[in-house]
């Protein structure tokens, strides 16, 4: 796997009376994931915006397969499954770090748009980060 998993503590506050994390959670340590991912291509979103580039969500979906307790360590992995060049999907898996049992999966889809709203494509705007997105949605294969 091209990225390092990203580590997340489960807080006491994500959690409910039964100390068990809350569904809408795993989203926001996907959001995580995906900055940090995007930190470990040298694309972070401070580099991005920088030069005119948001990067909204499209879509997000996550499938819950067992609990984490507070206060538990999660690992979660993120591959980028697809790219267009304006476009891009990511895959998440997040899972125990002590046990390894397997928490939740998901997805989430993803564009680049310039300040003004419109699509951009890096294929012809930013060719050396295209370049970097192809290669890692290769490895990702």
């Amino acid at each position: 796997m091209p990225f390092a998993p990203y580590r997340h503590k489960a807080q006491y506050y994500e959690t409910d009376t039964m100390k068990i994390v809350h569904h809408s959670n795993y989203i926001r340590w996907m959001e995580e994931a995906r900055v940090d991912m995007l930190e470990q291509m040298g694309l972070g979103y401070d580099v991005m915006e920088k030069d005119g580039i948001l990067s909204p969500v499209l879509s997000v979906s996550a499938q819950y397969k067992s609990m984490t307790r507070f206060p538990e360590t999660v690992a979660v992995a993120v591959r980028l499954t697809r790219y267009t060049g304006v476009r891009f999907e990511l895959a998440y898996e997040i899972r125990d770090e002590a046990t390894g049992a397997l928490r939740c999966t998901g997805e989430s889809s993803h564009c680049f748009i310039g300040a003004d709203g419109a699509p951009l494509s890096l294929k012809r705007k930013f060719p050396a980060w295209d370049a970097l997105f192809r290669r890692y949605a290769e490895e990702a294969k």
